[in-house]
């Protein structure tokens, strides 16, 4: 069954119902304010296939779950709790009279990875799954599993607003698509393109302020993170009206006070509503008909090579700025301001990239490899983790001693997935366990994934100082989480661990200790990045530091979550990863080695001290790779033996690759092989002569080519006249410049290469100047020579002038009278 027609909402439930109880998925493509989240499951309630099982949706967000929680159970005129459950990371409410549990992707992820069969359930419902998350992406693959293999009766429901629904119909096996046109209303749009030197938050502050002097309603505005809100509001604050409120909406806020940004404002009072993307779906923010978008978003960036996730400010897809857009337009006509160019709309990707294929795999590869995976391509995706993000994932829990060499998952795997953490936290607070800090630990991992709780400082130890102080419901749920991840690891919260806080971030983060550059914020990472840190912050002094966020581009990063750590500290807790020895280098300034004794931690400098340089084979390929980063052209060549390498350029061009390449790209490149060999008595490029040069290239050249190079190549001319004339091979192809008194009576080209490369002379006058180029000298005698001659004549009288240079004898004389 398939409806091609977008169908109103009051029409589609019912197409569901119908699609579901005749077949196990189903695709439901309806746009912002349909009313999909809370009619479609408490219509499903009643569907004969469900009998006593639960049906399980799935929200992209903890505030998106509480309000469909809400809402639904409002409707059913009940509490949360009891027909309508919720459950997410910081509390649940569910009961035995519960039937729709209300859970965020990633508890249903670890919901099904420990119940496989998911017993009880009879439907899973994949809410606003445009949003393509990680959690999201795995859930649905494990679901397809579990239906596949143990739950033929398990329903499958994918919703989104905005979604590519032939794919995902094709991923559930050809389903059913239903389309709603919803119930939305006529959103105007109008361009307001930025200034690009105008801060952001200014510029929405201007827009704002417009929009609450030309429009009626309140307003939500899109800003791409917590800093731009914070800004923004304090533009705000002191320009607004009196009747006007400016409140905050972001993850990282106590669910009280997102609660208080998503009611409608009191009557006779208006609403400016800051957010980030979390008020993109699943909510209506009753009141609102303004929609001011900076088409922005700030996203997690994983860089497989470096092991590194940064935030990155990026632009808006289309199907985003469309869900933003249509806000405006849940509960009556509105308008939407959007502060870029109308035609940059078209420019715009046309959906958010997946997560899945820019984040960090870690915990997925994990999650499949408890549930049996050891290859992430075998399960049912929309697109496939990369590879390099696989093998970096695998690799790092190999570090962890999370996997096996076979990608199986160990003990010590499972204790990391049975804390819900990242596994680089995880297997933090069991290292912290061990000397009694695990107490420590789960508040760090807490504040790492919980954003927003101990405020914003970058300095990690007064956030942790700040979170302790914090009374708030957020903060107290979170306190109690932490207690109880450590608790469950034997800390029952006595005496506290002697550990810093940077010391417990570098169990999670040895990639990331940093050390400082020698410029205030400046630092350089155990992994080879630079980043920084404004050197107005405290921590920007500190000697080594942890970076637990690092924000911006490879180029730029800014370090913006840190703990401080002392060498001592460094040097205590990775002793086991120090490597100490003698380290040769190459001085290009000096063009000479010298030799100093190390001890680092990955690319971090934590003792060096001058050497005397020894000589011998290290130090040869030492002083070989220096010279290759010179150029080879830096070397003392004689004369002969950069012939000595044109002649067998033009052997290797005529007769091929039997002729070793002598050029300077193949010399810098194998350096190591052709030139260390004979410098295992030197430290120096000066100490190098042309003796040594010349053993190095006779040993790429055998024997018998030296005699062919000779015989088909040689050095010099010998000349009609006596005269041994030397041949330049550096011009590309063989030049003899030569007197032309000297080829009288020569009525052959001349040519080397066994005949099958031609001289270029260059014949020149008694006072060596060019008089004639050629290819062609018994065609020079016929045609040109006549008048060469006569003009030679007129120069240089003296000197012999044949009518016929043929039957002229040779001389290398410089006057008529010395040939005579």
């Amino acid at each position: 069954m398939r409806f091609d027609i977008p169908l109103p909402i009051d029409d589609a439930v019912p197409a569901v119902e119908e699609a579901l109880r005749g077949g196990r998925n189903l695709v439901l493509v309806a746009p912002p304010g349909a009313g999909k989240t809370t009619r479609v499951p408490l219509v499903l309630l009643d569907a004969p296939w469900r009998g006593d099982g639960r049906i399980i949706l799935l929200e992209p967000r903890r505030l998106a779950a509480r309000a469909a929680a809400s809402r639904m159970a409002e409707t059913l005129r009940s509490e949360v709790g009891e027909v309508i459950g919720l459950r997410v990371r910081l509390g649940s409410r569910v009961s035995a009279r519960t039937r729709i549990e209300v859970v965020t992707e990633g508890v249903f992820a670890r919901m099904i990875l420990d119940d496989p069969s998911l017993d009880g359930v009879a439907a899973v419902i994949f809410d606003e799954f445009h949003e393509r998350s990680l959690d999201a992406d795995l859930g649905l693959a494990l679901a397809l599993e579990c239906q596949e293999a143990l739950r033929e009766d398990l329903r499958i429901l994918v919703m989104s607003a905005t979604l590519d629904g032939a794919k995902v119909a094709r991923l559930l096996g050809d389903a059913p698509v239903v389309e709603s046109e919803g119930r939305s209303h006529p959103v105007t749009t109008r361009h307001l393109p930025r200034d690009p030197r105008v801060r952001i938050e200014d510029q929405v502050a201007d827009a704002v302020l417009d929009a609450l002097r030309n429009e009626t309603g309140s307003l939500l505005v899109f800003l791409p993170g917590q800093g731009e809100i914070r800004r923004t509001h304090t533009r705000l604050e002191a320009r607004v009206g009196a009747d006007v409120d400016v409140v905050d909406l972001h993850g990282g806020l106590d669910p009280r006070d997102q609660d208080r940004a998503i009611r409608p404002a009191p009557a006779g009072r208006r609403k400016v509503v800051l957010a980030t993307s979390i008020a993109e779906t699943s909510l209506t923010i009753e009141g609102v008909r303004v929609v001011i978008d900076a088409g922005l978003a700030r996203v997690p960036v994983y860089e497989p090579d470096s092991g590194l996730t940064r935030l990155a400010t990026v632009k808006v897809s289309r199907a985003a700025a469309d869900q933003r857009r249509g806000r405006a337009g849940r509960t009556e006509p509105g308008v939407c301001y959007r502060l870029w160019e109308e035609a940059a709309t078209a420019s715009l990707e046309a959906f958010a990239r997946p997560e899945i294929l820019s984040s960090d795999l870690t915990g997925l590869v994990l999650d499949l490899a408890a549930w049996g995976a050891t290859d992430p391509t075998n399960l049912p995706w929309l697109d496939s983790p990369p590879e390099p993000a696989v093998a970096e994932a695998r690799a790092l829990l190999r570090s962890l001693s999370a996997l096996d060499a076979d990608g199986r998952i160990t003990p010590r795997g499972r204790q990391i997935r049975a804390l819900p953490l990242p596994p680089r936290l995880a297997s933090m607070v069991l290292e912290a366990a061990r000397t009694g800090d695990a107490g420590l630990a789960a508040q760090i991992a807490v504040l790492l994934v919980e954003r927003g709780l101990g405020g914003d400082d970058t300095d990690l130890a007064e956030r942790l100082a700040r979170f302790r102080r914090d009374r708030s419901r957020r903060a107290e749920d979170a306190r109690r989480m932490a207690a109880r991840w450590a608790a469950g690891l034997g800390d029952q919260g006595g005496h506290p661990g002697s550990s810093s806080v940077g010391v417990i971030l570098a169990h999670a983060y040895p990639d990331r200790v940093a050390q400082a550059r020698g410029q205030a914020g400046a630092f350089r990472l155990a992994n080879g990045r630079g980043a920084r840190l404004d050197p107005a912050e405290r921590l920007a002094r500190e000697p080594f530091l942890v970076a637990a966020e690092v924000a911006g581009s490879a180029a730029s990063a800014r370090i913006v979550l840190a703990a401080s750590m002392t060498q001592a500290e460094v040097e205590e807790t990775f002793k086991d990863r120090i490597v100490s020895g003698e380290a040769v280098v190459f001085d290009p300034a000096r063009g000479a080695l010298r030799a100093r004794f190390e001890r680092r931690l990955g690319a971090l400098l934590l003792e060096e001290r001058p050497l005397t340089v020894q000589a011998g084979e290290a130090a040869a390929r030492a002083l070989a790779q220096g010279i290759g980063t010179l150029g080879v052209d830096a070397l003392p060549w004689t004369g002969h033996q950069r012939q000595l390498r044109d002649r067998v350029a033009l052997l290797r061009r005529i007769e091929g690759d039997q002729w070793p390449d002598l050029s300077d790209d193949a010399l810098n490149g194998g350096v190591l092989e052709w030139l260390a060999p004979f410098l295992t008595s030197m430290t120096s490029l000066a100490q190098i002569g042309a003796d040594d040069l010349a053993s190095a290239l006779q040993a790429l050249l055998p024997y018998d080519l030296q005699r062919r190079l000779d015989r088909h190549a040689p050095t010099h001319f010998d000349a009609p006249s006596g005269s041994r004339v030397p041949i330049d091979y550096a011009r590309g192809e063989p030049t003899l410049s030569i007197r032309v008194q000297e080829l009288f009576g020569l009525g052959s080209h001349p040519s080397v290469a066994d005949g099958r490369m031609p001289l270029l002379l260059e014949l020149l006058s008694p006072a060596r100047r060019p008089v004639q180029v050629t290819r062609d000298l018994p065609g020079f005698w016929r045609g040109s020579w006549a008048a060469v001659k006569a003009e030679m004549k007129g120069r240089y009288p003296k000197h012999p002038w044949p009518d016929d240079p043929l039957k002229a004898t040779a001389t290398n004389k410089t006057k008529r009278h010395d040939a005579l």
